[in-house]
This record gives structure tokens, sequence and C-alpha cells, in this order.
């Protein structure tokens, strides 16, 4: 791919900017992806991530920074972190933000990066929403998608109608201060709006995936009992595809397992330290990708 720019010795990493044209507009995104000895296409993932974050044209190590998305995939991953424009994506009536994404997937498949079958997406914070609306609008070229403390516009939750069964990982903190666990208003920085509970963003997919009403509940080993948290997995049962909730007992607007700056507690909430979100997200892509 021509937008390789650098390569870092130590991961074998390189890091490289691809541009797409959407009606007109240029976008582009930040490439990462492992040194191959076969140019085969390969698994995929494009990350939303929350918009004033993500405008910043980050290079590889503030991509680690932030997911560590980077060491969990390995070689055999291909990342893709799109930018919004004007530090915020487009949650209201303008779409461009969903096709620049579509125009991303298809663009890395032209180019003979990205496995046409296994393009995966993931969003955190506004950037869930992003994915959510994608992801509700029938995005027949995802092959699974995590959403990460993000609960589903009410607009959107309103009209939410995957038109198939598609793997589905939901993250959420039940003290998050910014997205509330059981719906209302949020208040992050790149979105002010009302948005629904986290069992009413995750229903959708549920039926879409043929789920039974009933659950299996797993209990995480707590590895920090310092952290004031623990997660609870749950697997919902008889589905067509997984469909999984990740749910944090007491966990705040923070991914587990991953670095947040000291000044930042007291905004976001309590950060869980049981497990580590980057690997939770490469493993679930990686079992539902067989």
């Amino acid at each position: 791919m021509a937008a390789l720019l650098a390569l870092t010795s130590a991961a074998l990493a390189a890091t490289g900017r691809i541009t797409v044209d959407v009606n007109g507009q240029k976008r582009s995104a930040t490439i990462v992806e492992h040194a191959r000895l076969k140019r085969a296409p390969r698994p995929t993932i494009i990350v939303l991530r929350s918009g004033a974050g993500a405008a910043r044209r980050i290079g590889l190590s503030r991509i680690d920074r932030f997911l560590g998305l980077d060491d969990a995939a390995g070689r055999a991953t291909v990342l893709a972190f799109p930018f919004p424009q004007d530090n915020a994506w487009r949650l209201g009536a303008d779409k461009s933000d969903d096709a620049m994404v579509r125009a991303l997937a298809a663009k890395l498949v032209a180019d003979g990066v990205a496995d046409r079958r296994r393009i995966y997406l993931a969003g955190v914070s506004s950037g869930g929403l992003l994915a959510l609306r994608i992801l509700c609008d029938g995005a027949d070229y995802i092959a699974g998608a995590a959403v990460l403390i993000a609960n589903a516009p009410t607009a959107v939750a309103s009209a939410c109608k995957p038109a198939r069964p598609i793997p589905f990982l939901f993250l959420t903190g039940t003290a998050d201060p910014l997205m509330p666990f059981t719906g209302g208003e949020t208040k992050l920085v790149d979105f002010k709006g009302e948005v629904v509970s986290a069992e009413a963003t995750v229903a959708p997919f549920a039926a879409a995936a043929s789920c039974g009403k009933n659950k299996a509940s797993q209990e995480m080993p707590d590895r920090d009992r310092t952290d004031g948290s623990r997660v609870i997995v749950e697997h919902f049962y008889d589905c067509k595809t997984p469909v999984e909730v990740w749910r944090v007992e007491g966990g705040g607007h923070a991914l587990p397992g991953r670095p947040i700056r000291a000044d930042r507690g007291a905004i976001i909430g309590a950060r869980n330290n049981d497990i580590d979100t980057s690997r939770v997200l490469i493993d679930f892509f990686r079992r539902v990708g067989r």
C-alpha cells in the first residue's frame, strides 16, 4: 500500500495515511499494518475513537497508549483509524461519516490490504455512537462489531433494525458519569443528547441474531481488588451469531486495563483493571472470524 510511511523496527509495524473521496471531500485515516512476507488480504479492524481524541493526527505511539490494539493484534491484523471533521463525528442528519467508513473499507479491499470477509468495526465513546448508527442502518460489509462505553442515541435506537445477524460485543460501565447506563442525557464533550439504556442498545442485535431470552453470566476474576469494580460477561443463548455484554459493575467511562491521565479519574469515574480491553476485542474478532 502506497500510504505506508514509516517502519518501527521493534514491532515491525508501519504507520501510514490513506485518503478516500466522500461526496467530493477528502477524508483520511491512519493505517497500521505489520510487515508481511505475502501480500495476501488480512483481517482489518476499523476503529472509531471519540471525536475529540481522534481529531489529533495520531502516530503509532499515540495509538498504543489509547487501546494497545497493535500489540494485541500482532502481525495478522490491519488497523484503520479514520479521522472526524471538526473534532466531532457527525451524528445528526448528515451521514457523511457513515459513507466515509464504507468508502474506507472498500478502498482497503481494492488495495489488497483488507479481506472483504473479515472487516470489523470497533467504536469507543462518541465513536461508538457512530458505529451503532452504521450497524443499525445495515452494514453489509461488516463481519463483526464491538461497541465500547456508548449507548445508542434515542433516534438511532428507535429505528435500529440490523439487516442480518452480526457478531456483536458491547462493553459498558454501570457507574459511567458521561454515558448513563440506564439511559438519559450524555455529558460527552463532543456529543450532547439523549441515549437509551445499555439493555435497549443491545436488544436489536440480539433480536437480529434470533437469540433466546436467557443469558449465561460469568464473573471474571477480581485481579485488582482496589479498583472498585468487577466485570460480568453475559452470553446470549441460542444466537445465530455471538452476542456478548461485558458489564463493568461500578465502572466509569474508561476502557478496562488501559491507562488514563491522572487528572481524568474524577471526571470519567472508576477504571477496571481486571481485564484488558484490547485483548477482549482481538479475541472476540478472532473467534467470530473463523
